[in-house]
């Protein structure tokens, strides 16, 4: 009995010592944690916000962040199914507990020393996770567990159970950008939240776990199985009878994406300005009502994307099929969910065989039939609403292919044909320069259950198509200004987000010797008329190899003038004129035209246009050249503006271009407001004379594809790297100049050059961006002369001596007189009037 009693006291006193010495735990823990702690209180004064917005500069919607907070609801306004399948997901007891679930803690604490020190499911109430996505960072560490949970405590004290409801079902994630339970009923069902039945109310609630593996667009198949989970537990809980428990659960999924439509397709610019916003104003640029203005013109910016997606998609027909996007995907979401992998749904799953068989028989409940196609093709369905687009490019799943036609799956077409004439381009793509045979049926290009890409022609036909194995950029720039009118940064943005308008590095090639050429026309060492020889040279680069550059012929046209030389694009000549110019010289003079010094190479090879530069520089370097010679700079931002625009944060006021703004003058007036003038940092002349020069790239040289365009304001420059790595075309008028770049991300060839690739692009977009505008040619400045020279040595010719050809020159910088060779009584008897020479007599 003494022994008995004996055990009896000590496991009372080790209870007690267990629970004075937890007790003292967790006031030391609050002690040590309270005072780093924030202030609850400040939820209370938790407002709707606005998110940020983006528009053209006339007012368009090219894009909106932030929308988590736009659409915020009030306790009363969520429906009660909406409260029970969230209490029954998430936190069965939180009508009940102080803030804290001892029994949840204590599986986060088991899993804290299993684990080692990192708590995998936390054990959260929803007091808790409103405390964490409000208060703390998202990191699973003990300490963070420890702040958690005394914010829950507090904020039980403060705050009702139904504030802190509120609070948790407009801050959760619940993927696709919805945040908050009202923006994922309109994403998801576009329905308010009041009109979501049983089934899309517990569909919504299964999503706070993990947004992107249980999304019903993502992965439909797991989203079922989570969300009969959830009808289960609630039929549990006795929030639905059976009755209700059983309707629910066999129904189909109907979930669609739907979102905030954009006026204007400019993603690239939008997170272009996202990022501006997020940089300038912080997070609060997400919820504090800003609205952004860029300087995009809503008129052209879609002529843009429309050029580059067409002539991205047109490279992509001359270099062959590479296949399938996907292949065998199952046609009905019972057949899909058979082949799906159950990893992260062992909670579900385990509580009842049930969960599987309900979600099987949804599955089959979810059969969906198309005109044409035998079966149920529900997965189908599914995966094509999930599939973007990417541009003009649908995705399609393949039914059957038979003979010379295929039969594909459309999102909104249904079963359609795809005639030869659409497939018989599609030769294997064996490298980027050669393909395969051409194929004889439609069973040697996809088969059925292949997911693949089509795009409508012109007559409304079907043509398959393929995501471009290359990718492009096109900047359009106003020359005077330097405001950025238009901008497409790839192919897409939902294929790639990389923005190569303003991240891509790239040589720029053939499209950066102009910029050589106008230095020795600034300088007077050279003009339009110099004769440079057309040779081989042999240089030594520093490295242990000797360098020979050759012209992309591979051939040499011995002496020529700068003129054919810029329009055939000959690159010794190129490089011997840098030589003549001097290297420190010339950058130091390219440096006004916005190239940093330190990005360009310092070597020869600066005149092939080895330096790597962005395809929005090099535009920029072109506004310079098209508006005469002021040192303009790119800008995309006209102004911010808070509280519906009743309040400018701020506007942009650049350096603008102005030919005939007086000396010295700071200032000019445009539109009402003053803006500066920008710095002149090349010769009008000399500009004007490469101008004229670039035309001749137009009408007889490696352009001349672009006079197709019926202009004559029209110039430009081709432009080729390395082993056909990047193709370039840079051109202009007085109003508007355009450069397009076409590349692979990898750096590997593309085998064509610019004039192939980027040129048609070029002038698809100019044509529809210029099209009932006038010519806009720049006035000839007055120390322009014109005066005849002898075509081979570049010479002047006499007044009194015929023959020759014009050429434009800067009045100080007009070239020798040439020499007579022959007699002018033998020129005239002989019935030549060339230039003096004897090869114009024979």
């Amino acid at each position: 009995m003494t022994f008995l009693r004996t055990l009896i006291l000590s496991l009372f006193f080790l209870i007690v010592s267990l629970v004075g010495a937890t007790a003292l735990a967790v006031v030391g823990a609050a002690i040590y944690f309270s005072p780093g702690l924030p202030d609850v209180r400040q939820l209370q004064d938790f407002e709707l916000h606005t998110p940020l917005r983006i528009f053209t500069r006339d007012g368009k919607l090219i894009g909106e962040f932030g929308e988590e907070r736009r659409m915020a609801v009030d306790f009363d306004e969520i429906p009660q199914d909406m409260v029970n399948a969230l209490i029954a997901a998430e936190d069965a007891n939180f009508f009940d507990h102080a803030g804290v679930d001892p029994r949840g803690l204590a599986r986060a604490m088991k899993e804290l020393v299993q684990s080692g020190g990192t708590i995998q499911s936390g054990g959260s109430t929803i007091t808790m996770q409103v405390a964490r996505n409000y208060m703390l960072t998202l990191d699973q560490t003990f300490t963070r567990k420890i702040r958690e949970i005394l914010l829950a405590l507090q904020m039980e004290q403060v705050l009702n159970k139904q504030e802190i409801f509120e609070l948790y079902v407009n801050k959760i994630f619940l993927g696709n950008r919805a945040y908050g339970i009202a923006a994922a009923a309109e994403t998801y069902y576009d329905k308010p939240l009041a009109e979501l039945n049983l089934a899309q109310t517990a569909m919504i609630a299964g999503l706070p776990k993990a947004p992107s593996a249980f999304n019903p667009l993502a992965n439909s198949e797991r989203s079922l199985i989570r969300r009969n989970w959830i009808l289960f537990r609630m039929r549990g809980l006795g929030y639905i009878d059976d009755a209700a428990y059983q309707a629910a659960v066999q129904e189909p999924v109907t979930a669609r994406r739907f979102f905030t439509q954009a006026e204007v397709d400019a993603a690239y610019v939008s997170e272009m300005a996202r990022q501006y916003a997020v940089e300038r104003y912080g997070d609060a640029a997400y919820t504090g009502g800003y609205r952004v203005y860029t300087t995009i013109d809503s008129e052209i910016q879609p002529f843009a994307r429309q050029a580059l997606a067409n002539g991205l998609i047109a490279y992509d027909l001359r270099h062959g099929w590479r296949g399938p996007e996907q292949r065998e995907i199952a046609s009905s979401l019972v057949e899909a969910q058979e082949q799906t992998a159950t990893q992260g749904l062992e909670e579900e799953l385990s509580e009842s065989p049930e969960i599987r068989q309900t979600a099987r028989q949804a599955a089959q409940r979810s059969q969906t039939e198309v005109e044409g196609i035998d079966g149920d093709v529900s997965n189908w369905v599914q995966v094509l609403e999930r599939t973007p687009n990417y541009g003009l490019l649908q995705p399609a799943i393949v039914v059957e292919s038979s003979g010379r036609e295929m039969q594909v799956l459309t999102r909104n077409g249904g079963l359609q044909t795809i005639a030869w004439e659409g497939l018989s381009w599609a030769r294997p793509y064996l490298s980027p320069r050669s393909r395969g045979a051409e194929p004889s049926s439609a069973d040697q290009i996809a088969v059925r259950g292949d997911l693949v890409r089509v795009v409508a022609n012109e007559d409304g036909n079907l043509r398959l198509s393929q995501r471009p194995d290359a990718e492009g950029s096109l900047v359009a720039q106003d020359p005077r200004t330097g405001a950025i009118l238009a901008l497409q940064g790839g192919f897409d943005f939902n294929a790639s987000k990389f923005n190569r308008a303003v991240q891509a590095q790239r040589q720029s090639g053939s499209i950066f010797k102009p910029f050589i050429y106008l230095a020795a026309l600034e300088d007077g060492e050279m003009n339009a008329a110099s004769v440079v020889n057309d040779a081989p040279v042999v240089l030594d680069d520093g490295s242990n190899a000797l360098w020979r550059p050759v012209n992309s012929s591979r051939d040499f046209q011995g002496p020529m003038r700068l003129r054919p030389a810029l329009a055939r694009s000959r690159n010794l000549v190129t490089i011997r004129v840098l030589q003549t110019m001097g290297l420190d010289h010339t950058i130091s003079y390219l440096e006004g035209f916005g190239f940093a010094p330190g990005r360009l190479p310092n070597g020869l090879a600066l005149a092939l246009g080895s330096a790597s530069l962005t395809p929005m520089e090099m535009t920029n370097a072109y506004a310079v050249l098209a508006n005469g010679g002021f040192q303009v700079a790119p800008w995309f931002i006209e102004r911010v503006t808070r509280n519906d625009d009743t309040e400018i944060v701020d506007e942009a006021t650049p350096r603008v271009a102005c030919p005939n703004c007086a000396e010295g003058q700071e200032t000019v007036e445009i539109d009402g407001r003053e803006y500066p003038v920008a710095d002149r940092v090349a010769d009008p002349a000399a500009v004007y004379i490469l101008r004229d020069m670039l035309r001749d790239v137009i009408t007889s040289g490696t352009g001349r594809g672009a006079l197709s365009l019926n202009r004559d304001d029209i110039v430009g420059k081709t432009g080729t790297t390395n082993s056909q790595r990047d193709a370039w075309f840079a051109g202009f008028n007085s109003d508007l100049v355009t450069t397009v770049w076409v590349g692979k991300d990898s750096n590997e060839t593309i085998a064509e050059y610019g004039a192939n690739a980027a040129l048609p692009i070029w002038i698809e977009f100019m044509e529809a961006a210029l099209e009932g505008r006038p010519n806009a040619i720049p006035e000839r400045p007055d120390t322009i002369v014109t005066a005849r020279v002898d075509p081979d040595t570049g010479r002047r010719l006499p007044d009194d001596q015929s023959g020759g050809m014009s050429e434009l020159f800067h009045r100080d910088h007009l070239p020798d007189y040439q020499q007579r060779r022959i007699s002018r009584e033998l020129e005239e008897a002989s019935g030549s009037q060339g230039s003096g020479a004897a090869e114009s007599i024979f």
